[in-house]
């Protein structure tokens, strides 16, 4: 393991990169000492290993002299020996330790000896390098995921792990977890990625912008078909948020949802009005975290009654202290599983609403002609209309697409399919209709 930590660093420097071989063991294994019980009822699993500040004043060394550490994977045990441990337990300690340490930092009133103010050693960022990239999804037929919500999503990516991936993707769910671990400590907006050493542009890539290679809530047209999808291609991972679904006005914390509405759209709210109007047409809520995002649903009727009613999306917002750190895309792809593509296989994802089970539905919502979000939904939305100072989207329903499609086999869609025949002028003139939710 030396000669190996010792063949890191000369590769490193034949990079005209500086860096420091750390061979002694800086982490402990066992809980840390006066560890608190609970610690066995935490989502996450818990380093089995340890760091104390003082351990990390070789790391804080080395950085403070702008030299990378190298570590080898060892740990003291209870006899105080070197052994040869797990290196994941390695990365999980560190981060844990290094966030404590940090902490410590900023509460210190007295200079110490061994630490620096310059040296700031919380960890913002994981990155996991490995020899097959980022985690298959069975929703893209083995390609890599491209954002893991972590807190919704870790259960079910490991429910429907291919037992063949085992073999193509050995690392995956063991690093899965160590991301998992590592943001569990580290500050919420932190992100880890799951990379290919094979895809030196791809890891650059994602340390200047902090983004998936494509967004994951694009449609899966295009992400099937897309270039810079491969299987190499890196996840990007965050702890993400918790994915809930109401479909009951009294189960929304009116409260939280109007300080949301107000702050995302920096407008009053007509409260009353607002979930008057809700009680009657109310589809589902899709809730993110604890009210940080809310697609809201409703089903606007036509006045042909013979007409299925339309599915509306009356309000999609994010508060601004979240926008930039995956909510977005969380949010608008449970959405994608709540309606336009409910029934497609790739919406089995469980957020406490149908499941993937069902009949999707078009699903039609407007926005101003100047709104700055417009890109992002011409990029989302199927089809969209320019109708004065508004834009109309839609999403046609998947599954339908998709059955109707296999059954003609090589002939394909035709460019309007019958149902879809005066559906944009229905559209057109009950949406502007809708009252407006703003004083």
């Amino acid at each position: 393991m030396i000669e190996e930590t010792m063949r890191v660093v000369t590769a490193l420097e034949k990079q005209n990169v500086k860096a420091r071989p750390v061979l002694g063991s800086m982490v402990r294994l066992g809980p840390k000492p006066g560890e608190d019980e609970t610690q066995g009822n935490l989502d996450f699993t818990p380093p089995e290993a340890h760091v104390l500040p003082l351990d990390l004043v070789p790391i804080r060394s080395a950085l403070r002299a702008g030299e990378i550490p190298v570590l080898p994977p060892f740990a003291l045990d209870s006899g105080c020996r070197s052994v040869r441990v797990d290196a994941n337990d390695i990365v999980g300690a560190l981060a844990r330790g290094m966030v404590e340490a940090a902490s410590l930092d900023g509460r210190r009133t007295e200079p110490h000896p061994d630490y620096s103010d310059d040296v700031d050693l919380t960890p913002l960022r994981l990155l996991i390098i490995n020899r097959e990239g980022g985690v298959p999804s069975y929703a893209r037929s083995g390609y890599p995921h491209l954002l893991i919500n972590l807190d919704s999503e870790f259960d079910h990516i490991h429910h429907t792990f291919h037992p063949s991936w085992q073999d193509s993707n050995p690392t995956a769910l063991s690093n899965l977890s160590l991301a998992r671990t590592c943001l569990a400590y580290m500050p919420p907006t932190s992100s880890a990625v799951m990379v290919s050493h094979r895809s030196p542009s791809s890891l650059i890539a994602n340390l200047i912008t902090n983004k998936p290679a494509v967004s994951s809530s694009l449609p899966h047209a295009l992400l099937q078909g897309n270039r810079k999808l491969s299987q190499h291609t890196p996840t990007l991972l965050r702890r993400g948020l918790p994915i809930s679904v109401v479909q009951n006005v009294a189960d929304i914390d009116q409260g939280k949802m109007n300080y949301l509405l107000e702050q995302s759209f920096n407008r009053k709210l007509d409260k009353d009005s607002f979930y008057k109007r809700l009680e009657k047409t109310l589809d589902f809520v899709v809730i993110a975290g604890d009210y940080v995002g809310a697609a809201i649903v409703t089903n606007e009727s036509c006045p042909n009654s013979s007409t299925p009613p339309i599915s509306y999306l009356d309000k999609f917002a994010v508060l601004p202290s979240h926008q930039g750190d995956g909510t977005v895309d969380f949010l608008w792809v449970a959405l994608h599983d709540e309606s336009y593509g409910l029934g497609d296989p790739a919406s089995l994802n469980p957020n406490g609403g149908k499941q993937g089970k069902g009949e999707g539905r078009d699903l039609v919502w407007r926005s101003r002609a100047d709104n700055p979000v417009n890109k992002w939904y011409f990029e989302r939305s199927t089809g969209h209309m320019r109708s004065g100072s508004w834009v109309l989207f839609w999403c046609d329903a998947e599954k339908r697409l998709n059955t109707e499609e296999g059954r003609r086999a090589n002939a394909g869609l035709s460019y309007i399919e019958d149902w879809e025949m005066g559906r944009l002028s229905s559209w057109a003139n009950v949406i502007p209709k809708i009252p407006s939710a703003w004083r």
